[in-house]
């Protein structure tokens, strides 16, 4: 399970330059580079300089989501060859790809008072790891983050790259795990939730996500077909749902592995 991009913006700060903004048809790995960027090239050859850009184009304004993204190295997580630091999803086989980092940094923004130290985040279609290791080291040695991909390769490739990263300790800990399942049904052992990121557009939004969401907590996910909006679901004290949209994007839609290994 994977993903997608942001396409012309709804609800994009009044402050930040506007992406490159391109075709908007239905995502296949094939495709991913037909996404707004809101930078392209080599110019960018650290994770340091990435995090900058998306603080200089208005997308990162959290102190702690740009400490976290500069401390886990994305390089680590995209497959060698490509430029980890262009502002593009990149491919990372099984028609999957990892998301652009102006995406990682929306849902972190999105979910960070849900990523305190302490609280239990989980990451569904978690592809090579890179959110469920920002997510460790936004919940804390005390808190837990679980990865949930339904391509077993996937899942081992995920790990070894977390290994060289900052959230090694807590993948050896034990409070960062990644594993093998259908996304769409959560992972119920250490549910509830107060954080739950979806990396693939479901055609609604999942129940056993909802159920699995804590009071309190909140979901990013997009959802729809051809047509995808990224949904911001909080579950209010007395377990009702309030949604809403944060924007229009395009991801790989949430499904089966084996729907999704055909492509």
């Amino acid at each position: 399970m994977s993903e997608e991009e942001a396409c012309e913006g709804r609800s994009r700060k009044k402050d930040a330059i506007m992406p490159t903004t391109r075709n908007c048809s239905t995502p296949t790995e094939q495709d991913t580079q037909q996404t707004p960027t809101y930078w392209s090239g080599s110019a960018i050859n650290e994770n340091k300089g990435m995090v900058d850009n998306l603080r200089r184009y208005g997308i990162i304004t959290s102190i702690k989501v740009g400490e976290v993204m500069e401390t886990i190295d994305r390089a680590l997580f995209v497959p060698g060859g490509l430029q980890p630091y262009v502002d593009s999803p990149m491919p990372i086989g099984y028609n999957a790809t990892i998301s652009a980092p102006h995406m990682h940094a929306t849902c972190l923004q999105l979910l960070e008072e849900n990523l305190q130290p302490g609280m239990r985040a989980l990451d569904v279609g978690s592809g090579t790891g890179y959110l469920t290791a920002c997510f460790a080291l936004m919940v804390g040695p005390q808190g837990r983050a679980i990865g949930v991909e339904h391509i077993p390769e996937l899942v081992s490739f995920s790990i070894e790259n977390i290994k060289k990263s900052a959230a090694a300790q807590p993948l050896k800990d034990g409070s960062l795990s990644v594993h093998g399942g259908d996304g769409r049904e959560g992972w119920p052992e250490f549910a509830p939730y107060d954080a739950i990121h979806v990396g693939a557009a479901a055609p609604e939004i999942p129940q056993p996500l909802i159920d699995q969401l804590k009071p309190g907590g909140r979901m990013v996910i997009p959802v729809g077909n051809i047509f995808q909006d990224l949904k911001v679901v909080d579950k209010n004290s007395d377990g009702s749902i309030s949604i809403r949209t944060e924007s229009s994007v395009r991801y790989v839609p949430l499904t089966s592995r084996e729907a999704q290994l055909r492509g």
